[in-house]
C-alpha cells in the first residue's frame, strides 16, 4: 500500500476570531494577543481549541513502490483551500495509507472543521463502505485499524498519559528531532510573511515521523533489517539529492 505522511502547520483564524468574538477593530496581531490571553485564563495554555486555527501548511512524504518524495502542498502563495484539495485530491489518486503523529488528535480534526468553509469534494477520505466495501472496516476514521496509522496514538497503546512527543522520540531513534524552529513559533514567522520556513520546519516533522515509521513496520516484522537499510539509505539519498539547505541539514544531522 502507498504510505501518505503528513503533517500541517496552523496560526490562530483571525478572521473567524474577530466574528466569535467581536473584535472587530484590532489589528491582526492584536486578535492574536487577545485569544491567546484568553485560552490561557481558560486552560493555562495559549494552544487554541481546534477550530480556531487556520492551516498554512500541509507538509507531506509520499512513499510507493516507485518513489519517495518529501515536500509541501501547493506553493508559497496557496491558500487554504487550495491545500486542503491537494491533500484530498492525494488521497483520491494514490488510496493511501495516511501516517501522522497525532493526527487523529489534532490534524485532522483541524481539517474536518476547515473543510467545512470550502465547497471542497472529500467523498474518497470520508468513505466508510457504503460505496466501498473495503472501507467497512478499515477507513480513515476508524483508530484500531491502519488505513490512518497515529503513530503517537499505536506507540501509546491509545493510552493518553503514555504520549510522547515526536521529537524526542525521533531524536532517541537516532534521527534529527526538531529543526529550525518549533511550533510555538509558527504565528511569529507567519506575522513576518515568513511562509517558507514554516514550510521547511514541517518537511522535517514529517520526515522524522516516516522515520519512526520505519522503525515501527520493523518491529512488526513488515521490514526485514535489509529492507528497513535499504529504505534509510533511499531516503538519505533523496535528501542529499534534493538541493534543498533544510533537507541536506537533516541528512547531516541524522546519527548513523
Amino acid at each position: 500500500m502507498n504510505v501518505f505522511v503528513f503533517d500541517i502547520e496552523t496560526v490562530p483564524d483571525i478572521d473567524g476570531c474577530r466574528r466569535l468574538y467581536d473584535l472587530h477593530g484590532l489589528s491582526d496581531d492584536d486578535v492574536a494577543k487577545a485569544v491567546f490571553h484568553k485560552r490561557r485564563q481558560q486552560a493555562n495554555t495559549e494552544f487554541l481549541r481546534h477550530h480556531l486555527h487556520r492551516i498554512v501548511a500541509i507538509s507531506a512524504v509520499l512513499r510507493t513502490s516507485e518513489q519517495f518524495k518529501v515536500w509541501s502542498l501547493g506553493d508559497l502563495e496557496s491558500d487554504e483551500q487550495e491545500l486542503l484539495e491537494r491533500f484530498y485530491s492525494g488521497i483520491d489518486r494514490y488510496a493511501p495509507r495516511l501516517v501522522s503523529w497525532n493526527g487523529g488528535g489534532f490534524d485532522l480534526p483541524v481539517i474536518h472543521y476547515r473543510s467545512l468553509l470550502y465547497p471542497i469534494n472529500a467523498e474518497r477520505y470520508w468513505e466508510n463502505g457504503q460505496k466501498d466495501t473495503s472501507f467497512r472496516y478499515n477507513n480513515y476514521l476508524s483508530r484500531y485499524h491502519d488505513r490512518h496509522t497515529d503513530l503517537m496514538d499505536v506507540l501509546a497503546a491509545f493510552q493518553p498519559r503514555a504520549n510522547a512527543p515526536l521529537d524526542e522520540v525521533a531524536s532517541l531513534c537516532g534521527f534529527p528531532g526538531k529543526m529550525g524552529m518549533s511550533g510555538s513559533k509558527v504565528w511569529e514567522h507567519y506575522a513576518q510573511g515568513d511562509i517558507k520556513s514554516i514550510r521547511d520546519y514541517c518537511e522535517t516533522d514529517v520526515l522524522n515521523t516516516f522515520l519512526v515509521y520505519l522503525n515501527y513496520q520493523r518491529n512488526r516484522g513488515n521490514l526485514d533489517q535489509t529492507q528497513y537499510l535499504s529504505e534509510c539509505h533511499l531516503v538519505r539519498n533523496f535528501l542529499i539529492d534534493s538541493g534543498f539547505p533544510h533537507l541536506i541539514e537533516f541528512e547531516k544531522a541524522w546519527v548513523d
